[in-house]
């Protein structure tokens, strides 16, 4: 059976963190499926034809990574691709405590589905999507929250 893992998320916008916890998991799957995740109920900052934009810039040219979005539950999404494990970054122990309920209500849904926590690298332990969002909202400089490929 390939190994195939999705790594859902909004990415509004990518951080390093994402970016990191996507290359160090390259070893671990045969293929990575970059999802943004489209929630009709909570507004975008960035739109999705921009972060989808970004994400195919930023892992061009690397032949275990696809990238796409969906609507609804992630389960639902693997079950459709036939996809057996969900990647989760964790930056710390609040992240865990809360994809660790994530992971199980998933597994209580969908028995052959296996969340697959990655650490992050302590450098990014501090950084998230929404601390980005507000830096550039007050006019502030991100270029090193965010791959090099994000052009804002």
């Amino acid at each position: 059976m390939e190994r195939i893992s999705v790594f859902p998320g909004s990415f509004d916008p990518i951080t390093r963190g994402h970016e990191s916890v996507i290359r160090r998991a390259l070893p671990l799957f045969d293929k990575i499926i970059v999802a943004i995740g489209e929630n009709g109920e909570k507004k975008s900052f960035f739109p999705l034809e921009q972060r989808l934009g970004w994400l195919r810039d930023i892992f061009e040219g690397e032949p275990k990574i696809e990238i796409t979005s969906y609507t609804g539950l992630t389960v639902d999404f693997c079950q459709k691709h036939n996809i057996p494990f969900i990647l989760r970054g964790l930056r710390t122990a609040a992240d865990f405590e809360f994809e660790r309920g994530i992971g199980q209500m998933n597994k209580l849904m969908v028995p052959g589905i296996e969340t697959v926590f990655l650490l992050c690298e302590p450098e990014y332990a501090s950084l998230s999507s929404s601390i980005v969002r507000d830096i550039i909202r007050n006019g502030g400089d991100v270029r090193k929250f965010i791959p090099e490929r994000v052009k804002l």
